[in-house]
């Protein structure tokens, strides 16, 4: 028997028996115990298959990479649009300068006039406001136009594109989309399967895992964002995973919750050491309510910090509680090093949304004041900042 053929073949078992397809491996939402984020599923199909894993080891410490590769850089000078390319070339700048801050925003889904209020709160205090996937909203507005209300109000957009509810064609005229509603960064992600939400009758579609949709959004102008899931099961082939994303596109690596500072600086340590020398940002957790709790536990139970969510909940004044804690992490995520900054990541139940960016922003605020207070850190006082993309202040 050929066994190169039959590895192939086991591996391609195991894709088509994923319910969302990876054809690169597993996604982010292997549970601890093995189990495929999809209820009621059961192990995640990769698993009894690692034998055939198709991504090679990382280099060793001091094996370099290159760490541009020539695949996507021809394609820039072709396919860039000249605003996308400024405008991430200042996100550049910034990060060169300091440490930076991308924080999820969030915002009721199908309201203007939600997204518009919580970027008010926001957008004066965070270098870019990603915009992600609501956790229980599944139809919501197209990241293009999300990113378009808010391009033109001046705030700098990260926009989250992943494939759950679009085939490639759509996904390339979505990110051409976001391409020409101005936005710095694209965050390049499979999606979360639709049975996680309230549109569990909603057929997955998948055709493109987050490999496949770098591969589409590079070279377009903005930054090329990927997610890196140090503690998800098997932990120890993530990084070559995270690696095939790097190779076909990826600027700015996310790391995601792996238990606190520790497991983070690790995670970066192992990456920098393979010659990636893009952006990282390193994940925090925002938990300043009960309604915030929720949608944080949903995607990172066992990979906070020990104690973390008790702490916050259990405080006389959860909302103050949260917002130190918050601050404190990131100034020691920020402290890592190979780290350029941080995601301030989380969400809020409905209604709770514009409490949520709120709390997001009193954060970053009092980050930004402690960070000008840290020897050798050149970042700006808390207040509001200007627009790398426009030079105009986002006023609330």
């Amino acid at each position: 028997m050929n066994i190169g053929t039959f590895a192939e073949a086991t591996w391609g078992d195991a894709v088509a028996r994923c319910p969302k397809q990876m054809a690169h491996g597993p996604c982010a939402g292997v549970g601890d115990d093995h189990s495929c984020e999809v209820p009621g599923f059961g192990p995640c199909t990769f698993l009894d298959v690692l034998d055939a894993w198709p991504h090679p080891a990382p280099p060793v410490s001091g094996q370099r990479r290159d760490p541009s590769p020539a695949a996507w850089t021809s394609e820039a000078s072709a396919a860039t649009s000249t605003a996308a390319f400024r405008a991430a070339a200042a996100f550049r700048a910034a990060a060169a300068r300091r440490p930076v801050v991308v924080a999820d925003l969030p915002a009721a889904p199908l309201s203007a006039d939600g997204l518009r209020a919580s970027a008010d709160l926001l957008a004066p205090v965070a270098d870019a406001c990603l915009l992600g996937d609501h956790g229980g909203a599944r139809v919501q507005f197209p990241p293009s136009y999300r990113a378009r209300l808010l391009t033109e109000r001046g705030v700098v957009v990260w926009a989250g594109v992943n494939g759950r509810d679009r085939n490639r064609v759509a996904l390339e005229g979505e990110i051409a989309a976001c391409v020409d509603a101005g936005v710095t960064a694209l965050h390049c992600v499979t999606g979360d399967h639709p049975a996680l939400g309230h549109r569990a009758d909603a057929r997955a579609v998948f055709d493109l895992d987050s490999v496949g949709i770098v591969a589409l959004a590079r070279g377009r102008g903005p930054l090329v964002s990927a997610a890196h899931a140090p503690a998800a099961p098997p932990a120890d082939r993530r990084l070559s995973r995270l690696i095939a994303k790097i190779d076909t596109g990826v600027d700015v690596v996310f790391v995601d919750h792996c238990g606190g500072p520790e497991g983070v600086g690790d995670a970066v340590a192992r990456l920098r050491d393979t010659g990636f020398d893009g952006l990282v940002l390193a994940c925090v957790p925002v938990v300043t309510s009960a309604a915030t709790a929720a949608v944080v536990a949903s995607f990172a139970t066992g990979r906070l910090p020990a104690g973390y969510l008790e702490a916050v909940l259990d405080a006389n004044d959860p909302r103050e509680a949260g917002v130190r804690a918050g601050a404190d992490l990131a100034a020691r995520m920020i402290a890592l090093p190979g780290v350029d900054g941080v995601n301030l990541s989380g969400g809020a139940e409905p209604g709770h949304e514009l409490a949520a960016a709120g709390a997001t922003a009193d954060i970053t605020r009092r980050l930004l004041g402690a960070s000008t207070r840290t020897a050798g850190t050149s970042g700006p006082a808390a207040g509001p900042r200007t627009s790398p993309t426009t030079g105009a202040g986002v006023a609330p």
